[in-house]
């Protein structure tokens, strides 16, 4: 009986021993990851609920004893880089800023009147944030022209220049150094678990590649944003199937561009350069909307949304006013919110302060004039010349308006295809691929069927200037994409004049 009792108590003491060791490497492995987060996360509030929503979100798919665990290899983690990784409040993105400087003082560039417009239309609108809707699009095009000729190096040296120099609305700060440090801590926090993070921006691939350069440790290879054609530099017009590279090619940019990367466009460029569905996703704005829903709808793996909101208006230039409308939105869309404001000890750094002051206006006042060149003026008049001398007197001038009436109902569903601002946008990308230029007008249409009233929003698209079959071309387009039977087309004959006050 008494050997019964010493085996139990040594039993239980053993017990006690393994139990009192087990809590202690708990209690040594709690403090260690106490320690790690501490160590990852300095400049972010430790209250923060985007934080540490984040937090249980990678302690879960990280343990291989979850049932949310995620293999290495699918831990994809995308970023958008304007407002989510960096700045763009001084006074808009730092892409529009570089396009205005190249246009309005780069001795090297000599735009014409076309990319001049443009070129002033981001200087002048941009301390009022009053852009036209279009104008993400025609700074893409305008960029592809103005850069076109440039080696992959020598663009990479102009935006080195650029991004030297002191942002505006602060002091001791460069635009080189304009990322949110907290951020920064986020992808670091990541990479260190294991997650292959990705920067998918509407800014330009190589902007983006040039920028990331020494602050972030993410590869080119995983940057994805807007494209333009690349080109050997001795190719010419010939087809590079037909051209063989040689020692004395470089890479240039060309001014065809291949893909402005907002919206679904996003998603698409994922798919493509990626291969993968990504499991996080961070963005701050509508056109991350559709990079969020991809990620995180129809996920085989737990999966989540950041939305960044710029509500910090003592350290930078958001406005609590103007995103809680958007907050209320994101976090309905089932997005987790990250506040600059309440979330983030410093955005910039502690020694980066806010002004107040731009120089916007003058830094980018300009008395340029557009650039022809002689043997292009020349051509130009002896064509217009010799097209003048081949019309009837009675024909001269006259030309034909196009008016396509598009409407924006499913042809099966009799639904709309998009939402209004989506069907805008849809509509100027194509036509923006097919004219030089176009005009869009919104509108209501309706009808009767079988006794019942329908309603359709309608893009309403005049075109001058053009051929029916470019607008034949752009119909078919856009009769695909918008799942319509059919597109209305009008040609009215009228006299067109480009009339320029003296």
């Amino acid at each position: 009986m008494k050997k019964k009792l010493l085996s139990l108590l040594a039993l239980t003491l053993s017990a006690v021993l393994i139990l009192s060791s087990l809590s202690a490497f708990a209690l040594a492995e709690e403090k260690a990851d106490a320690e790690e987060y501490e160590d990852a996360f300095t400049l972010w509030n430790k209250d923060a609920a985007s934080l540490n929503a984040l937090l249980d979100y990678v302690e879960a798919v990280t343990d291989e004893s979850s049932p949310d665990f995620i293999p290495v290899d699918d831990r994809i983690a995308v970023f958008d880089m304007d407002g989510t990784l960096m700045g763009e409040l001084f006074p808009t993105y730092l892409e529009y800023y570089m396009l205005a400087w190249r246009i309005l003082k780069d001795p090297t560039c000599q735009p014409d009147e076309e990319m001049l417009k443009v070129g002033r239309t981001l200087r002048d609108c941009a301390l009022t944030n009053s852009f036209p809707s279009d104008m993400p699009m025609q700074h893409a095009i305008q960029a592809a022209r103005a850069y076109s000729g440039m080696t992959l190096g020598e663009f990479a040296d102009f935006v080195t220049q650029i991004l030297n120099r002191e942002a505006d609305g602060f002091e001791n700060m460069t635009y080189a150094s304009c990322f949110y440090l907290p951020m920064v801590e986020v992808v670091e926090y990541l990479q260190e678990n294991d997650f292959t993070c990705y920067v998918v921006s509407g800014s330009d691939r190589f902007i983006c590649r040039t920028f990331i350069e020494g602050m972030l440790d993410i590869p080119y290879a995983n940057i994805i944003g807007m494209d333009v054609q690349l080109a050997a530099s001795k190719q010419g017009d010939e087809d590079p199937l037909n051209y063989v590279f040689t020692a004395e090619d470089s890479v240039v940019r060309t001014d065809k561009l291949l893909v402005k990367n907002l919206k679904t466009n996003k998603v698409l460029q994922i798919a493509q350069d990626i291969g993968m569905q990504p499991v996080l996703s961070f963005g701050n704005s509508s056109g991350d909307v559709s990079m969020h829903n991809y990620t995180i709808n129809n996920n085989p793996f737990r999966s989540a949304a950041f939305m960044l909101i710029a509500d910090d208006s003592e350290r930078d230039y958001g406005s609590a006013e103007r995103v809680q409308p958007l907050k209320e939105k994101w976090e309905a869309s089932g997005y987790t919110v990250i506040s600059m404001a309440n979330d983030w000890k410093t955005i910039y750094g502690e020694d980066v302060v806010k002004t107040n002051e731009f120089h916007w206006m003058e830094e980018l006042a300009e008395d340029r004039v557009a650039v022809v060149s002689a043997p292009e003026e020349a051509a130009a008049a002896d064509t217009a010349q010799a097209a003048a001398s081949e019309m009837p007197q009675e024909e001269k001038n006259e030309d034909i308006q196009y008016v396509m009436y598009l409407g924006t109902n499913d042809k099966d569903t009799n639904k709309p295809v998009f939402t209004q601002e989506e069907a805008k946008e849809q509509a100027r990308d194509i036509l923006i691929r097919h004219f030089g230029g176009y005009t869009l007008q919104e509108a209501n249409g309706g009808w009767m069927d079988d006794g019942k009233v329908y309603q359709e929003y309608t893009l309403v698209i005049y075109l001058s200037d053009t051929t029916e079959e470019k607008v034949h071309a752009a119909a078919d387009e856009l009769l695909k994409v918008f799942n319509q039977s059919s597109v209305l087309i009008q040609q009215n004959p009228t006299k067109t004049e480009f009339y320029a006050a003296e």
